[in-house]
C-alpha cells in the first residue's frame, strides 16, 4: 500500500470513529428524553403533599430528592460549560455546599420543584445541543475527581434520572428501564467497582442476558442475577441476589 492511500485511509477511518461515537451519544441522548419525562410524569401525577414524603434514601424526602436533580443538573451543565470554554467551573463549590442547597430547597411547594426539574432538564438539553464539536473531546473533572467528558456527563445525566426515579419510591423499579439504557447504567455501576483500589471479588452473570462480569482479585464466589436485580443490588437500592453475594462498599 502506498504512503498517499495510507494517508488517504487515516482520515477516513477517525471519520468513521467521529460518526460512531456521534451515534452513540444521540441513542443516549435519547434515553435521557425519555427518562426524564418518564420521572417528571411520575412526579406530575404525585399530590403536593409528595413532598414532605420520604423517598426511598435514608434520612430524605421527595423533596430533598427532587432538589438534588435540579441542583446535580446545575452542577452538569458547569462541567458542560468547562468543556465548551476551557475556564474551569467546579460541579459544586463542595460537598458541604452541595448538602446545604438541596436542604435549603426541600421546603418549597412541589410543583415549584417539579418545575425546576422540567426548567433544568431543558436546559441541559439545550447545552448539549449546541455544544461545538471540540467541547466532546475536552477534559474537566466532576466532584468526584476523575477525568471526564462530555460524553461520560451524558452517562452520568443517564443514570441520574434512572436511579433517582427507582428512588422516588413510587413504584418504579430498574426493570421498567429499558434493555439497551439498563446496560449502559449497568456499565457505568460496575466501573465504579472495577476502579476501586480493592473491590471484593465475586463473578457476576446476569440470567437475562448471559453477561458475565469479573470484580477483584480473584474468582470470589458467583452472584447470579437479572439485569435488574444486579443494578439494584450494586447501586445499593435492593438486598443482595444471593446469600453467598459478598458484602459491597457504599456506591458513590
Amino acid at each position: 500500500m502506498t504512503q498517499e492511500t495510507d494517508q488517504a485511509e487515516e482520515p477516513a477511518g477517525e471519520q468513521r470513529q467521529e460518526q460512531n461515537r456521534r451515534h452513540q451519544r444521540d441513542r443516549i441522548q435519547a434515553h435521557i428524553t425519555a427518562a426524564t419525562e418518564d420521572l417528571l410524569t411520575a412526579c406530575r401525577a404525585l399530590p403536593g403533599a409528595a413532598a414532605r414524603e420520604k423517598c426511598a434514601l435514608p434520612g430524605w424526602t421527595r423533596g430533598h430528592l427532587l432538589t438534588h436533580v435540579a441542583r446535580s443538573t446545575d452542577g452538569l451543565r458547569k462541567l458542560l460549560d468547562w468543556a465548551r470554554t476551557g475556564v474551569e467551573n467546579p460541579q459544586y463549590a463542595s460537598y458541604d455546599a452541595r448538602a446545604r442547597e438541596i436542604e435549603a430547597g426541600a421546603g418549597r411547594p412541589w410543583q415549584d420543584m417539579v418545575d425546576d426539574v422540567e426548567r433544568t432538564a431543558d436546559a441541559f438539553h439545550e447545552d448539549l445541543r449546541t455544544l461545538p464539536p471540540h467541547a466532546w473531546r475536552a477534559a474537566v473533572r466532576p466532584i468526584t475527581g476523575e477525568r471526564c467528558t462530555p460524553e461520560r456527563i451524558l452517562v452520568i445525566r443517564l443514570r441520574e434520572m434512572v436511579v433517582h426515579h427507582v428512588d422516588l419510591a413510587v413504584g418504579y423499579t430498574f426493570d421498567r428501564v429499558p434493555g439497551e439504557a439498563a446496560g449502559i447504567v449497568l456499565d457505568d455501576v460496575a466501573g465504579y467497582y472495577t476502579d476501586r483500589a480493592e473491590p471484593p471479588a465475586f463473578r457476576l452473570h446476569l440470567t437475562d442476558t448471559g453477561e458475565r462480569r469479573s470484580f477483584g482479585a480473584g474468582d470470589g464466589p458467583v452472584v447470579t442475577a437479572t439485569r435488574a436485580a444486579a443494578l439494584g443490588w450494586l447501586t445499593g437500592r435492593a438486598p443482595a441476589p444471593s446469600a453467598d453475594a459478598p458484602q459491597l462498599p457504599p456506591w458513590i
